[in-house]
């Protein structure tokens, strides 16, 4: 009897270990930035994530659900911005059109890099584009001016309500002092 128990102790000591390593070999670089999330969160469409720590949360936007500011990396003149958009079930475009618009955006000084990764059951394409940035603005989303040396990151996740759009962009140094954290959003995302 003794050894039944010592055993199933031992098995319920392993076992969570196991997954953890698990885990952590599926979310490579990103498990390694979950510290970097903060105790905020966001929700929209039958989707909750968790917001980086060093992220603040901007004012409200017209067509979207969340804005946050991120720290100019040392060097850069400008921050970087992630937008959150949901336009509705069935609304907003297919993956395809929106990161075709997101790429359309830049003048690339590289071939964009394009995957797709289940995410706590749903799946998310991600996006990324280096190059001149064209700034559209305004509701007829025209340049506001180029700017050079600039990257996207991008994650469109297929949530249960409907499309939900992350747009990164900023300085590509900047962008790539905050990719791990961008990353760890992605991961934190989970259904309602």
């Amino acid at each position: 009897m003794k050894r039944w128990t010592a055993a199933l102790l031992l098995a319920a000591v392993l076992l969570p270990a196991a997954g953890c390593t698990k885990k952590q070999q599926q979310t490579g670089q990103a498990g390694a930035d979950m510290a970097s999330l903060g105790s905020a969160t966001g929700s929209v469409a039958g989707i909750h994530w968790s917001i980086p720590k060093r992220w603040s949360e901007q004012g409200q936007r017209p067509m979207r659900v969340a804005t946050y500011a991120i720290p100019a990396a040392e060097g850069d003149a400008e921050t970087g911005e992630c937008a959150v958009y949901y336009f509705g079930k069935d609304q907003g475009g297919t993956v395809d059109q929106n990161i075709e618009r997101w790429i359309s955006q830049f003048e690339p000084s590289g071939v964009p890099a394009r995957s797709v990764k289940d995410v706590n059951g749903m799946k998310v394409t991600l996006v990324q584009v280096a190059g001149a940035y064209l700034a559209p603005a305004g509701p007829m989303m025209q340049s506001s001016g180029k700017k050079d040396n600039f990257r996207l990151l991008g994650a469109i996740v297929e949530g249960p309500e409907g499309l939900v759009f992350y747009k990164f962009t900023g300085p590509a140094k900047t962008v790539a002092g905050a990719e791990g954290e961008f990353s760890a959003m992605v991961e934190s995302l989970a259904k309602i």
